[in-house]
């Protein structure tokens, strides 16, 4: 491995440097937060390892995966395809060593919102903050709304009563899981990750058993479909750029597909690398089996229903002659759509918690119960759900489409910026003589993971709408979808300016002292697993 660890704050330590919880007392405190020298940093440690663990490893595993590779497939190609998650899995992997150096050496609540602020600028840190609850509380309907189409795989009668039904259970689900504390998010976040994680190992292996002559119909397959109809798939037009051009889309969804995984970056170093690759392996291994048991001619890779009619998995089973797996497998997909709704909710409600004690806020959503929950945010989140009933009337799934795809870009403007951050906090450390060598985590990548993130961020943000600019092809409510969010980022960064009138921080003076807990501090001991279940769960997934 190319990054250097020592065992203080590792793995055993996650809960200790995890933002799981406000703290009790912030209740009761007239909170006065400056990000340099007032910051407020008490959080309550409910969660466990294992909780921690199995939604660091499994919150990337979306629907995404289950339901939309198929598409990748028939724009790029098995080969196209697979190098696209290669790719973009490398760029996540070089973000998450940058963000988890910095992570390691101040476990501070905020995360990388917070080392935005503190070492590149406080405009860019309310800018990005602010995107980001955005973009988490408009995610929310979409996935009430994803689920409900789910739903809709065994409801004959699916009336706009029955979906109405369906969405209200659904919200009252993910809101009364939040509203009844961490402990309840944690346990339940644990069961839908098992439930995860045991669908896309159980889909790689029969694949690979359907592969190798397995199925119904023992057709030994290999790698047929690499020969013909061929390794990339040809994407509006024939050729090398053809195949270009379908690599390249299949890169901007893989891309999507791993947007989110900065939120693992308050775990330890150890745990950074660990759970990425083996998200990376479910990645590979899953989009590398579904390109052998498909053609990317297959016309059913590119239809949208919302259910697991769309799964690439089920295509390749109903070819193989498997007829049983469509249910289960949407069922699983149900439970991640569900758990998606009640992380989000969990992360916007925080969110909000931490731009309030920042000063970026109404005070008022600082505001927490005598247990530590975020009572005022978490309500003004919930409010949010109220979005999914658009569903209801004719012609909004346009609009539902357009807030989706609004906020799609975000992770990477995140990704991009958490890398211009980290060589801002390499510099600072450069020129106040202190040697980040001596961390308990740094990466010998360093700066060309930063470098690596920036770049292809870039060419993300950039390229994401090229296909607007084809010939025929120029729609402008398209255009403005691909766009928009860099000019809102930018008025936020500078109606911060306009009002904080901040003054530009040199390397010498950025702050690597202020309210950055010792090892002491963040030392956490793990209670005692109560049952022999919790003790396989904590050697299993720590």
């Amino acid at each position: 491995m190319s990054d250097e660890i020592e065992p203080a704050r590792d793995d055993k330590n996650l809960a200790a440097v995890a933002d799981v919880d406000v703290a009790e007392d912030a209740a009761h405190k007239d909170v006065q937060v400056d990000v340099h020298t007032k910051l407020y940093d008490g959080v309550q440690r409910r969660m466990e390892q294992r909780h921690m663990q199995m939604i660091a490893l499994a919150g990337t595993l979306g629907t995404g995966l289950f339901l939309g590779s198929g598409k990748t497939i028939a724009h790029g190609g098995p080969v196209g395809s697979l190098l696209s998650y290669i790719l973009t899995g490398s760029v996540a992997y070089c973000m998450l060593v940058s963000v988890g150096e910095m992570a390691v050496y101040a476990p501070i609540s905020g995360g990388y919102i917070h080392f935005t602020e503190r070492w590149f600028s406080p405009a860019v840190g309310f800018a990005m903050g602010w995107q980001v609850t955005f973009q988490y509380c408009l995610f929310l309907p979409s996935e009430v709304i994803a689920a409900n189409i789910l739903i809709s795989f065994w409801d004959t009668n699916f009336t706009k009563a029955h979906q109405a039904a369906y969405m209200i259970a659904l919200m009252l689900g993910a809101a009364g899981i939040n509203y009844f504390g961490v402990r309840w998010f944690g346990e339940s976040e644990f069961i839908f990750a098992m439930i995860k994680i045991a669908l896309v190992i159980g889909l790689i292996i029969a694949g690979i058993v359907v592969d190798l002559g397995g199925g119904p119909n023992h057709d030994r397959i290999g790698f047929r479909y690499w020969k013909d109809p061929g390794p990339f798939a040809p994407y509006h037009t024939t050729g090398s750029l053809g195949s270009f051009l379908g690599w390249f889309t299949d890169l901007l969804q893989a891309a999507g597909s791993y947007t989110g995984i900065e939120s693992i970056s308050m775990a330890a170093a150890e745990a950074i690398k660990r759970l990425f690759w083996r998200i990376l392996l479910f990645y590979i291994l899953a989009v590398f089996v579904v390109g052998l048991l498909v053609p990317y001619t297959d016309p059913s890779l590119l239809q949208s229903t919302g259910t697991a009619a769309s799964s690439p998995f089920v295509t390749a089973f109903n070819r193989a002659g498997i007829k049983a797996l469509p249910s289960i497998i949407n069922a699983a997909i149900l439970t991640s759509a569900f758990s998606a709704g009640s992380s989000l909710m969990y992360s916007a409600s925080r969110m909000l918690y931490g731009l309030s004690l920042r000063g970026y806020a109404p005070r008022i959503l600082a505001k927490t119960t005598s247990r530590g929950l975020p009572i005022v945010s978490l309500s003004i989140v919930t409010l949010f759900f109220a979005l999914s009933f658009m569903s209801l009337s004719s012609g909004s799934e346009t609009v539902l489409n357009w807030l989706s795809n609004f906020n799609a870009l975000i992770g990477f403007i995140v990704w991009g910026t958490i890398g211009i951050t980290y060589l801002r906090f390499k510099k600072g450390l450069a020129a106040q003589g202190i040697d980040r060598k001596q961390f308990h985590y740094h990466s010998r990548l360093q700066p060309f993971a930063a470098y690596w993130v920036i770049f292809w961020s870039a060419i993300v943000i950039i390229f994401n709408g090229w296909e607007v600019f084809t010939k025929g092809n120029w729609d402008a409510s398209n255009f403005v979808v691909a766009y928009i969010n860099i000019p809102i980022f930018a008025l936020l960064i500078g109606a911060y300016y306009l009002v904080k009138k901040p003054e530009w921080i040199r390397a010498e003076d950025l702050d690597f002292v202020s309210n950055i807990p010792t090892d002491e501090e963040v030392h956490y001991e793990e209670p005692p697993p109560r049952n022999v279940f919790v003790k396989l769960m904590n050697v299993l997934f720590t």
